[in-house]
């Protein structure tokens, strides 16, 4: 099975083309794929390009436990690359279909960079979607531990719970991320950013991903985080997101459409032998 390795900021994806492989890739395939043990290893998969009715291309995103995504920043920035690697795409703006909705994006001269039209964020806990009344979901409590959390949900395509801290940290998203992302209000799980706001024009943000765990980088998380904190109130349109595997410059309107640049990294190509899959141990 063939594979082209990109990583965004450290978060690294295996794009594989359907028509490459030549079969559907099952669960456990997806998982010894993604394992960095048993397999060569990464964030997810990007199946693609498929066939779209609303785009130029179509891709499926499959997170490392198999769960399929409906939208990923990194990943769609990375999926841009490697059309425009394969010179399936130019310089021109084309549009690419996930299950999170069609989105317009554009490679940059030489490739490293890209931009992706991320769409509108939304609070409305229906669409999110979050438990209860409907309602926007806006500095509601959570509780974890013993501890009170503040948090804000929102939705660019997936769902997304922003904490805003005075302090974070890789420990804090790591030992309180997997009881907010499987939190009974979530019914389609969350992903999880730990939010501190450094300025009217820069944010940091720890990450905990739905069906991937703790994250360098994470263009859909940098995307709700930058509208929840202009939302609040405390950021301005153009704001920087720094996270540990980098920034990406995010642009939030007054609408909550959001707009991201950010850089990509072709990594490797390779195939992964049939062999891998004869394993006594398959995770």
């Amino acid at each position: 099975m063939r594979f082209s390795k990109y990583h965004g900021l450290g978060n690294d994806y295996l794009v594989m083309d359907p028509k490459v492989v030549g079969q559907d890739l099952t669960p456990a395939e997806i998982r010894l794929i993604c394992h960095r043990n048993y397999g060569p290893g990464s964030d997810g998969v990007l199946w693609g390009p498929l066939p779209s009715e609303d785009g130029d291309f179509a891709v499926r995103i499959f997170n490392p436990d198999a769960s399929e995504a409906e939208k990923s920043g990194n990943g769609l920035r990375i999926f841009c690359r490697y059309l425009f690697d394969r010179g399936l795409v130019t310089g021109d703006r084309f549009v690419v279909s996930t299950l999170g909705g069609a989105v317009a994006c554009r490679v940059h001269p030489g490739g490293k960079l890209v931009d992706v039209a991320m769409g509108r964020v939304s609070f409305d806990s229906e669409r999110i979607p979050v438990l209860g009344p409907r309602r926007e979901v806006i500095q509601e409590s959570i509780t974890i531990d013993g501890r009170a959390y503040e948090y804000t949900a929102a939705t660019i395509g997936n769902p997304h719970c922003v904490l805003l801290l005075d302090q974070i940290s890789p420990e804090l998203a790591r030992a309180i991320g997997p009881a907010i992302e499987t939190d009974p209000r979530f019914p389609n799980r969350t992903n999880v950013q730990f939010m501190k706001v450094l300025g009217r024009r820069e944010i940091q943000i720890e990450i905990w991903e739905r069906g991937a765990g703790y994250t360098l980088a994470s263009g859909s998380s940098s995307s709700a985080a930058a509208a929840v904190a202009r939302r609040l109130g405390l950021c301005d349109r153009e704001i920087v997101v720094r996270m540990p595997g980098g920034s990406l410059a995010i642009s939030v309107d007054d609408d909550f459409a959001v707009d991201m640049t950010g850089p990509v990294v072709h990594v490797a190509d390779g195939e992964v032998r049939a062999e891998a899959f004869t394993t006594e141990r398959i995770p």
